[in-house]
């Protein structure tokens, strides 16, 4: 659709700048549950934001009917929404940043290039090898999920962007039954690049993973020294991201208030907000602003370097936008802790009696990314003279997440992300409080 008529005729009933975000995404969803086709689904939206300045208001609107015969509704509805705002926070339509980023990796015509007959032999593959790995497993899923997302923004101060990604994933589910016990575990690889889908090994660590947790019990409360794996670790640190935001933290609800420059976590944690990561949908060279991105060190050698921006919290702060103005508000692109070097086999050698968590539940309520306090049920295994002793459950693991981080004493080479592109290596605490028995 050519926009040109829209912004034409808002500017004739005075509104002062306007902007278009169009967001066109189709995905393929498959899963296959003990050998059988469960759900087979192909979908394609198309969502339109048009946000106005209309006497220093910001009026908005969000539609999925887009068609020309449209446009004067369009302007009459922006104009309403402004006239219904009593805020005196300064508005911006963005003129556009001195230059962009090329970013490579967004989209892989390869996965866009395979018919949907090789995914489905995939995914029946994938759930075939859970469901015949090991005799212990009693329900077995395989799931393929794909997305193509395109994005133009295009406004009245001749400001015109687009992106264009796609991604996929491949996942397993294995539940594990004996003797009356029963463990679950999910295991996946996300990535836009057909190569990285590993089947056998999704497959085998999610049975190795359900069946290795059989039998789990508490063990005795007590602090112990603690391997938090990159599933667990990225899951914490996904709960707390917003506490790096200036809106948190100009709204006071953020511990790291006043705290740039200063040392909040070991040095041997950076942490890293990473626009230009190859394969995933999350990259891209602008923001929902048309703020040009960057890559930034939030936390550099364990010092606070500084906050998240969007244009309106960088305005409160006079400070510049880092590019981060994501769906009306503030968030991260690929948010990580920069993974070490230590292998997982010589953190658990080094460990003379403690926990290695493997996941953590409730993390949605038992996490509180105001205080950064915590109190979590946990699975995983208890270790002793750096060997796994037997498999632990229905333990709770508390703490604060800041002076988590203050105690790690080293960073494992395993970085993962989650489905939220947030990731994390695996992170070796030295001590935490645990409830069990």
């Amino acid at each position: 659709m050519n926009f040109q008529r829209l912004f034409d005729l808002a500017k004739a009933k005075g509104v002062e700048a306007i902007q278009i975000y169009l967001k066109d995404s189709q995905s393929l969803e498959l899963d296959v549950f003990k050998g059988d086709l469960d759900k087979h689904q192909m979908s394609s939206t198309q969502e339109l934001t048009i946000t106005g300045i209309y006497q220093g208001k910001m009026g908005k609107l969000k539609t999925e009917a887009i068609s020309e015969s449209h446009v004067e509704m369009w302007v009459e509805e922006i104009i309403k929404s402004a006239s219904l705002i009593e805020s005196q926070d300064e508005v911006f339509i963005f003129g556009g940043s001195e230059s962009y980023e090329t970013v490579d990796g967004l989209l892989n015509e390869d996965l866009e290039n395979q018919d949907v007959k090789t995914i489905m032999d995939n995914t029946y593959a994938l759930e075939q090898k859970v469901r015949e790995m090991d005799e212990r497993i009693d329900i077995s899923t395989a799931m393929y999920r794909q997305t193509r997302t395109r994005v133009r923004l295009q406004n009245s101060q001749g400001l015109t962007l687009e992106k264009d990604a796609n991604s996929a994933a491949y996942i397993a589910q294995a539940v594990a039954r004996a003797d009356g016990d029963s463990r679950t575990h999910y295991e996946y690889v996300q990535s836009n690049v057909p190569a990285d889908f590993d089947l056998d090994m999704i497959a085998k660590n999610a049975v190795e993973k359900s069946v290795s947790q059989l039998g789990a019990k508490p063990i005795k409360s007590g602090p112990y020294e603690i391997l938090l794996e990159n599933d667990a670790s990225a899951s914490l640190l996904a709960a707390y991201a917003s506490m790096f935001s200036a809106e948190s933290v100009q709204k006071g609800m953020s511990k790291l208030i006043n705290k740039i420059g200063e040392t909040i976590a070991s040095d041997a944690i950076t942490l890293v907000d990473d626009p230009f990561r190859k394969a995933s949908p999350k990259s891209g060279s602008f923001d929902d602003e048309g703020v040009a991105t960057k890559h930034k060190n939030m936390i550099l050698d364990g010092k606070l370097t500084g906050y998240l921006h969007n244009l309106k919290t960088a305005k409160k702060a006079d400070t510049t936008s880092t590019g981060n103005g994501f769906g009306g508000g503030v968030a991260p692109t690929n948010f990580y802790i920069k993974p070490g070097t230590t292998t997982r086999e010589d953190a658990i050698k080094n460990m003379e009696k403690g926990l290695i968590i493997t996941e953590l539940a409730g993390t949605h309520s038992g996490t509180n990314p105001i205080s950064a306090d915590f109190s979590l049920q946990a699975s995983g295994y208890y270790v002793e003279a750096g060997k796994i002793v037997k498999p632990i459950a229905l333990i709770t693991v508390a703490g604060n997440y800041l002076e988590l981080l203050q105690n790690v004493t080293d960073v494992l080479d395993d970085l993962k992300f989650g489905f939220s592109f947030i990731g994390s290596p695996s992170l070796k605490i030295k001590s935490l409080d645990v409830s069990g028995e």
